[in-house]
């Protein structure tokens, strides 16, 4: 497979009044992955070529098992998250950490080094 899960379709929207295709998951060491580029929530406008528009949900998987080796996506990436029923199949793996928790720490740490540092020449 291409290594990742979708949702949406016209009879299974994800967002209301629309029935486009997403992806839901990106599954650890597969193509998408590996490849880096795709992210979760990104919207799928085509596939090889083939725009995904008012297709069933059933009908885009489909696409995307016959897609062969070499694919093209065009995708739309999301500019904020948005509350949906996205499925993780609960597999227990974390989305990771934002940014600001792991920077915010390390500032202040940074910033207490420099000031105990200071503190030690002027004592000196």
């Amino acid at each position: 497979g291409l290594g990742f899960n979708i949702v949406g379709g016209t009879d299974q929207q994800y967002i209301s009044n629309d029935s486009s295709i997403y992806v839901s998951r990106i599954k650890k060491d597969g193509a998408a992955y590996l490849d880096g580029r795709l992210q979760e929530g990104d919207k799928i406008l085509a596939i090889n070529g083939k725009e995904l528009k008012d297709l069933r949900h059933k009908d885009a998987v489909e696409l995307f098992r016959n897609a062969g080796y070499d694919v093209s996506l065009k995708i739309q990436r999301r500019l904020q998250p948005q509350n949906g029923p996205v499925d993780h199949q609960g597999d227990g793996e974390s989305g990771g950490l934002p940014l600001a928790a792991i920077l915010v720490p390390g500032l202040a740490l940074a910033a207490t080094a420099v000031w105990i540092l200071l503190r030690y020449r002027q004592r000196m």
